[in-house]
């Protein structure tokens, strides 16, 4: 414990560094999953056969090893940011799409009878009373992708994407040599760190953005 402590002090620009990176890389990718699994769940959450197509798909995804889908990615779009961004976008449509469309499908008829009532027309209706109502579930989703994203980032080092990945495969790259185990070590205490990180902001957008009745 010691030599890691020591190992963290004497890196901790780099860790620090590498731990931006991270979160830059799954912030960028959580928010275009976000938009694409939203509107992918708009689209299809009241079609039977389109909302089974979605999940479907975006669900076949995480079928996909994340080292093959990394690798199959470098022909097309190289190394660094890009694969990376992508296939983490990839991995983090289900949980989006799903809860779009369970949010949307849980929101009572008799509300939405109201809603045009009122006068509201269609879009009106799922952009004031729909997406609210269903916003809980929604997050729910978003947060879920998240974790699930952090933990893939650190993989996306195979294709020299950037993050903490690179501190726990270059370690395990030198594993009998000097601090190599720290370095590793390091690396993946980061992660959970930034996993924890992440999971503290999103508690605090629940409680800023949802209503205390509306919080599951």
């Amino acid at each position: 414990m010691d030599r890691l402590l020591e190992y963290v002090g004497s890196h901790a620009d780099d860790l620090w560094q590498q731990g931006l990176e991270h979160a830059a890389v799954v912030g960028t990718a959580i928010g275009i999953a976000t938009v694409l699994g939203v509107a992918l769940g708009v689209l299809t959450w009241n079609r039977p056969l389109g909302r089974s197509a979605a999940v479907a798909v975006s669900g076949t995804f995480l079928t996909i090893p994340s080292f093959a889908l990394l690798g199959l990615l470098i022909p097309l779009l190289g190394l660094g940011w890009t694969p990376t961004v992508v296939a983490l976008v990839v991995y983090a449509l289900l949980p989006v799409t799903r809860n779009t469309i369970v949010g949307l499908g849980e929101v009572s008829p008799a509300i939405l009878e109201a809603a045009r009532g009122t006068g509201m027309g269609p879009v009106r209706t799922l952009v004031r009373v729909q997406l609210p109502l269903a916003w809980p579930v929604i997050l729910t989703g978003i947060r879920v992708s998240t974790q699930l994203l952090v933990g893939i980032a650190a993989i996306a080092a195979y294709v020299a994407g950037p993050g903490l990945g690179n501190e726990i495969f270059d370690g395990l790259s030198r594993l009998g040599s000097k601090n190599a185990l720290n370095q590793a070590l390091a690396g993946t205490v980061g992660v959970v760190v930034l996993a924890l990180l992440f999971d503290l902001l999103f508690f605090a957008v629940r409680r800023l953005t949802i209503p205390r009745g509306l919080r599951v």
